[in-house]
C-alpha cells in the first residue's frame, strides 16, 4: 500500500534531490531522446474551386443586321439603325456614317463601293473627284443628285456606310454583315433602276464580279433591273474607258423612258 505524502514530506524531499543535483523528473515509463518524432498525418489536400468558363453567348453580325434592318419602317430609321450598329470595324476608324444623298423619289438609285476620304469628311457619298465626275456624267443625260422631279433625280449610297482604312477594297465579312442594311435601303427608296458602279458593288447585289465583261449588259439584283457601270474612279484612271461608260448611260436613259 503507498504511502500518503503530506505536502510538506513532498516538498522536503523534492528539495534534498534538487541539492543532490537532479534536473529531470523522472517518468513513470523510459523515453527514448533518440527516437525521431513519429510523423504528422498528412492534411488532406483542399482541393482549390476550379472556375467554370462563363460561356458568352455568339453573336453572329449579319443576323444581328438583317434583324435591324428588318425593323427600320423608314429611311431616317434605317440610318439610326445602321448608326447604332457596333459589329463592323470600320466605324471606330471613321468621322462620319455615309449613309446617302439625292432624293429618295428618284426612279435610279446608284450603289457604289465605300466612302473616300472626301466622303468621310463630309459624311456624303461621292463628293471629291470621283463624285464630281459622276455628276457629270449623270448631268449628260439630264440627271442630278439635286433635281427635285423624279424622273430627273439619282439617290447614291454605297455598299459600305464607313471608309475603309487608307481606302483598302472591302472584306468579305464587312460587305455580308451591311447587305442587309443595303437591301432594306433599296426596299425603302422603291427605285426602278439600280445602278451598280464597280467590281465590289456588282460582287455583293449580283454574285459576280468582271466589270469590264458585266458592264453593259442589264442584270437583275433585289429583283430590279440593275446596269454595271465603271466606276468614275476607274474612269479617271482609265479615260479611255469613258466611251464605254457613255454608252452604259444612253442605255439607261433609253430603259427610262420605255426603250
Amino acid at each position: 500500500m503507498e504511502s500518503q505524502l503530506d505536502y510538506h514530506t513532498a516538498k522536503a524531499l523534492l528539495e534534498w534531490q534538487i541539492e543532490l543535483g537532479a534536473t529531470e523528473a523522472i517518468c513513470d515509463a523510459p523515453i527514448n531522446r533518440y527516437e525521431a518524432p513519429a510523423p504528422k498525418p498528412a492534411k488532406a489536400p483542399v482541393q482549390a474551386a476550379v472556375a467554370q468558363p462563363v460561356k458568352v453567348a455568339q453573336v453572329d453580325p449579319v443576323d444581328e443586321a438583317k434583324t435591324a434592318a428588318a425593323a427600320a419602317g423608314s429611311l431616317e430609321a434605317l440610318r439610326a439603325a445602321i448608326e447604332a450598329f457596333d459589329h463592323c470595324d470600320l466605324k471606330k476608324g471613321a468621322r462620319s456614317t455615309v449613309f446617302a444623298d439625292g432624293g429618295a423619289q428618284a426612279r435610279v438609285m446608284v450603289i457604289g463601293e465605300a466612302p473616300g476620304a472626301d466622303e468621310d469628311r463630309q459624311g456624303r457619298p461621292f463628293v471629291g473627284r470621283a463624285g464630281q465626275l459622276l455628276d457629270r456624267m449623270f448631268a449628260a443625260i439630264s440627271m442630278a443628285r439635286d433635281a427635285t422631279d423624279a424622273e430627273k433625280a439619282i439617290y447614291i449610297t454605297n455598299i459600305l456606310p464607313w471608309r475603309p482604312p487608307q481606302n483598302r477594297d472591302p472584306k468579305p465579312d464587312e460587305v455580308a454583315m451591311m447587305l442587309p442594311f443595303v437591301e432594306r435601303h433599296i426596299e425603302l427608296v422603291a427605285p426602278d433602276v439600280l445602278v451598280l458602279m464597280g467590281n465590289h458593288s456588282c460582287q455583293a447585289l449580283l454574285g459576280m464580279r468582271g466589270i469590264t465583261r458585266l458592264r453593259g449588259n442589264w442584270a437583275e439584283a433585289a429583283g430590279l433591273p440593275a446596269m454595271p457601270m465603271f466606276h468614275p474612279a476607274y474612269l479617271l484612271r482609265n479615260p479611255q474607258a469613258k466611251r464605254e461608260a457613255w454608252h452604259d448611260l444612253l442605255m439607261l436613259q433609253a430603259r427610262l423612258r420605255g426603250g
